[in-house]
């Protein structure tokens, strides 16, 4: 399962869903605005921004990156 740390209003982040949605990658969606809890496990990983990508045997990354979305497939 793809884990996708996002708030409203972000491109980014509406790229990435967008990128997933058409590759048929099975995704859930956690606002970070909306859970003090995820914004906390994001700035854990290290990250200051999102989107947050984070998948099962894969190294967690940020922002709209096709080249590692493609890997997720």
């Amino acid at each position: 399962m793809v884990t996708v740390y996002t708030k409203p209003n972000c491109m980014q982040c509406n790229f990435t869903k967008k990128y997933l949605t058409e590759k048929e990658i099975e995704f859930q969606t956690i606002d970070v605005t909306e859970s003090e809890e995820a914004l906390a496990e994001v700035k854990g990983m290290g990250f200051q921004a999102v989107p947050v990508i984070v998948a099962e045997n894969e190294e967690a990354f940020y922002g709209f990156q096709p080249d590692r979305l493609a890997k997720l497939a």
